[in-house]
C-alpha cells in the first residue's frame, strides 16, 4: 500500500540521464526537476501586454512612456530569443 511519505532514493536509484547532478541540485534526487516553458512564456506575453496596455492614460511626458515601450521590448525579445534557444536546444546534442 503507498503511503504519504516521501522517500529518498539512494544514489545507485538516482537517474542522471536529465543531466543534474544532485550534488548541484538536491531536489533532483526525489524526481521531477525542471520548468514550466509555457508559462514562462505565457507570463512574460502577458506582461509586455499589461506594459503596452499601461500607455493608455493621462502622462505629464513622454519619458514614462519610453520606459514602458523599452521595458516591453526588452521582454519581448528575452522571450524571442527563450523561444529560439529552445527551438534549437536539441541540435547541440
Amino acid at each position: 500500500m503507498a503511503g504519504n511519505a516521501v522517500e529518498k532514493r539512494t544514489g545507485t536509484e538516482v537517474s542522471y540521464s536529465n543531466g543534474v547532478d544532485p550534488h548541484e541540485e538536491p531536489s533532483a534526487e526525489w524526481g521531477w526537476h525542471g520548468g514550466f516553458p509555457k508559462a514562462t512564456q505565457g507570463a512574460g506575453w502577458f506582461t509586455v501586454f499589461a506594459l503596452l496596455i499601461m500607455l493608455i492614460g493621462n502622462h505629464e511626458n513622454n519619458t514614462e512612456n519610453l520606459w514602458l515601450i523599452g521595458t516591453a521590448a526588452a521582454v519581448a525579445a528575452g522571450l524571442v530569443y527563450d523561444l529560439k534557444r529552445r527551438r534549437t536546444a536539441w541540435r547541440r546534442n
